[in-house]
C-alpha cells in the first residue's frame, strides 16, 4: 500500500515523497488510520521501524493550517526532542505549519523567539517545558493532540511524575497517544489516567532483536578489551560504527584511546554540553567521524542511517538496553552487525540478554588476534548493589561446564537456577581460573548457589 492511500493531505503527501518515503512500514500502516480518527493509541514497535512519521503524518494532516498550539510531543532527551521536530519540519515544508523543539542544555532565547512568532506543535522535554509553563511563556489550554514517545525510556529517566503533572494541565477533551519501543507494565500507571479507551497497535515481539542484525559475542580477557576493540576496527570493513559504554569517564577514555590510534572519533554522553552533542551528532551523519562513542543516552536518542557496525564494549546494565543498542544498526530492514566483548564476570547478564530475546548469541573469536588466558576476576563487594530481591553480586565460578577449560572451574555454581528471593548472585563452587583462551558457555544454567539467580532492586 502506498502512502497515497492512507488519507493524508496533499501537502502531507509532497513532504513524505520530497523526504524519500515510498512505502509505508507496518507500524506506519496500522498507526495512521487511529490517529486520523481521533482516537487515543498505544503503540509499541522497535526502534527503526518509522514510529516517528506514524504519528507525525496523520498529526499534520489533521492540522491542516497554522494556527494555535496545539499539538504537544514529549521526548525524554533533549537528542530525540531535535530529531522529531526536524522530522516535522520536514514532513510540513509543503505547509504552513510551524514547529519549536523546547529543551535543556542551551540557551533560552532562539526558543522564546520561536514560540514568540507562534506554533502549531511543540516538541519538548519534560524539564524545559515545566521551565516555560512556570514562566507563563507557553500555555497548554488549546492543546488537543498529546503525544507521549519512547514512553518506555522517560519512565526508566524517573521523569513519571513530570509528565502526570504535564498531563494534567492539558485539556481533558484531547487526542492522546502514546508511542514506545517496548510497553512495560509502568505504563498502565500513565496510561489509566491519560488515555481513554485506547486502541493498540503492536508490531513484532517487543523483546526481539532485528532480524537483519547479525549478532556476536567476542569472549576477551578483561585487560585486553580494547586490544580487541581496535584489531576489530582494523579487520572490519565498516562504513560507521557506534561504541556503547557503561559509563561517561569509559566513554571518553576509549574515545582517548581510539584517537590516539588515528580513528575519527565523536563522543555522546551526557556530560557533553548541547552544542558538542550537536556536532557529534551532524559529524557522525556526515561522515566526518567513523567512530562514536557513546553511552546508552544514544541507545535512543540519535538516528542515524547507515550505521554498520554496533559494539558494545560493555555489556548493558539491562537486557532491554541490549535491544535498543542494537536498534541502532540494522535500521528500515538493512543488515548491520552486532558485536558484545564480554569477560567472565559478565556471564549472567549474558544469560539475562539472551533470555530475554529468546535467542542464544554465537561465541566468536577474531582469526588473528592473540588471546591472553581469560580469568575471572573476583567482583568486589559494594553496597546496593541487589537485583530484584536484594543482595550483592557474588564473585567466582562454580562447576558447570567449561567450553574449552582444562579441568575443574567453569560455569557458575549449581544452586537453584532462575530468580531467587534473596542472596542475588551466589558464591560459585570452585576458583576463577584460566581457560586459555576458552570460554565458559553463556547458556550454563542456574544463579550462585547460595540463593540462585538475581533478587530485586
Amino acid at each position: 500500500m502506498a502512502f497515497k492511500a492512507l488519507n493524508l493531505s496533499e501537502s502531507v503527501l509532497r513532504g513524505v515523497q520530497a523526504a524519500g518515503y515510498t512505502d509505508p512500514t507496518p507500524i506506519q500502516l496500522r498507526a495512521i488510520p487511529v490517529v486520523l480518527g481521533g482516537g487515543d493509541l498505544i503503540a509499541s514497535a522497535q526502534t527503526g521501524t518509522g514510529k516517528t512519521a506514524a504519528f507525525a503524518l496523520p498529526v499534520l494532516t489533521r492540522l491542516g493550517a497554522h494556527g494555535r498550539t496545539r499539538v504537544l510531543v514529549l521526548e525524554p532527551t533533549r537528542e530525540l526532542a531535535a530529531q522529531v521536530e526536524t522530522s516535522f519540519r520536514n514532513f510540513a515544508r509543503f505547509t504552513d505549519i510551524r514547529t519549536v523543539a523546547v529543551f535543556g542544555g542551551v540557551g533560552y532565547g532562539a526558543q522564546r523567539s520561536e514560540l514568540k512568532r507562534g506554533v502549531d506543535i511543540i516538541v519538548a522535554t519534560p524539564g524545559r517545558l515545566v521551565d516555560y509553563l512556570k514562566s507563563g511563556e507557553i500555555s497548554l489550554r488549546d492543546i488537543n493532540i498529546l503525544i507521549l514517545d519512547e514512553v518506555d525510556r522517560m519512565l526508566d529517566m524517573g521523569f513519571l511524575p513530570t509528565v502526570k503533572d504535564i498531563i494534567a494541565r492539558c485539556p481533558r477533551e484531547r487526542q492522546t497517544l502514546f508511542f514506545s519501543a517496548t510497553v512495560p507494565p509502568e505504563i498502565a500507571a500513565v496510561a489509566s489516567f491519560a488515555l481513554r479507551n485506547p486502541a493498540k497497535v503492536e508490531i513484532g515481539v517487543a523483546r526481539s532483536v532485528n532480524e537483519s542484525v547479525n549478532h556476536a559475542l567476542y569472549p576477551v580477557a578483561h585487560d585486553q578489551k580494547f586490544d580487541l576493540l581496535e584489531a576489530l576496527l582494523a579487520k572490519t570493513e565498516f562504513d560507521s560504527v557506534i561504541v556503547f559504554s557503561r559509563t561517561k569517564h569509559g566513554a571518553d577514555k576509549i574515545a582517548r584511546r581510539l584517537k590516539a590510534g588515528n580513528h575519527a572519533v565523536a563522543v555522546l554522553h551526557a556530560n557533553r554540553s548541547q552544542n558538542q552533542r550537536i556536532e557529534a551528532l551532524e559529524g557522525f551523519k556526515s561522515g566526518k567521524y567513523e567512530v562514536m562513542v557513546a553511552t546508552d543516552i544514544a541507545a535512543r536518542g540519535i538516528d542515524v542511517a547507515g550505521v554498520s557496525h554496533v559494539i558494545n564494549y560493555d555489556v548493558p546494565e539491562k537486557p532491554e538496553d541490549y535491544v535498543h543498542r542494537i536498534g541502532r544498526t540494522g535500521r528500515a530492514q538493512a543488515v548491520g552487525d552486532a558485536i558484545t566483548l564480554v569477560t567472565p564476570e559478565n556471564a549472567a547478564d549474558i544469560r539475562d540478554i539472551q533470555r530475554f530475546i529468546g535467542a542464544k548469541i554465537p561465541e566468536l573469536k577474531l582469526e588473528g588476534f592473540v588471546y591472553a588466558p581469560i580469568i575471572a576476576r573476583p567482583e568486589q563487594p559494594t553496597q546496593n548493589r541487589g537485583f530484584r530481591g536484594g543482595g550483592q553480586r557474588g564473585g567466582g565460578y562454580g562447576s558447570g561446564g567449561p567450553r574449552h577449560a582444562q579441568s575443574g572451574g567453569g560455569g557458575r555454581g549449581q544452586g537453584q537456577g532462575g530468580r531467587g528471593q534473596g542472596g542475588g548472585r551466589g558464591e560459585g563452587g570452585g576458583q576463577p581460573r584460566s581457560s586459555e583462551g576458552g570460554w565458559n558457555r553463556f547458556g550454563a544454567s542456574g544463579g550462585g548457589a547460595s540463593g540462585g539467580g538475581r533478587g530485586s532492586r
